[in-house]
């Protein structure tokens, strides 16, 4: 901490203004989003990073990108709290392998890292990382911030 100090601008992600404007800028059907066949297997992850990005702006929480330049590891949101850094992995299923948040928490063990998976699972607490399902995310971090 500070995250800032960290701040690469080289290394970003673009985001639009609400998940509705992603939508139509990609002429997504709205009955195909909700389907579970995978249709927009590749949209759909796009669709729900830009959902937890809303979430998160809304409350006010700034919001940094992390990638590694010698392997294929990024980390969707990386956040600073009054009390902690937190890294985030966003997944549009239930299927949540997490293996870049996995090793970006074991690589800097200097640090005490704890981990946040946002996905269609429900909560789940192991000692490196936190899962909370996509509708929890106020509740987190209101509580994070409460604490």
């Amino acid at each position: 901490m500070p995250v800032k100090f960290y701040e690469d601008l080289g290394a970003f992600k673009l985001f639009l203004l609400d998940c509705g404007l992603l939508g139509c800028m990609v002429d997504a059907p709205a009955n195909q989003m909700l389907v579970g066949d995978n249709v927009f297997k590749e949209f759909k992850g796009s669709f729900t990073e830009q959902f937890v990005l809303q979430q998160l702006v809304s409350m006010g929480i700034s919001t940094c990108y992390w990638s590694s330049e010698s392997t294929p590891a990024e980390i969707d949101f990386v956040i600073q709290t009054d009390k902690r850094v937190i890294p985030i992995e966003v997944k549009a299923e239930e299927n949540v392998r997490a293996k870049s948040i996995s090793e970006y928490v074991k690589s800097h063990p200097q640090y005490s890292l704890k981990g946040l998976r946002i996905s269609m699972l429900g909560y789940q607490d192991q000692d490196w990382m936190e899962n909370i399902p996509l509708f929890g995310i106020h509740k987190f971090f209101y509580n994070e911030v409460q604490e």
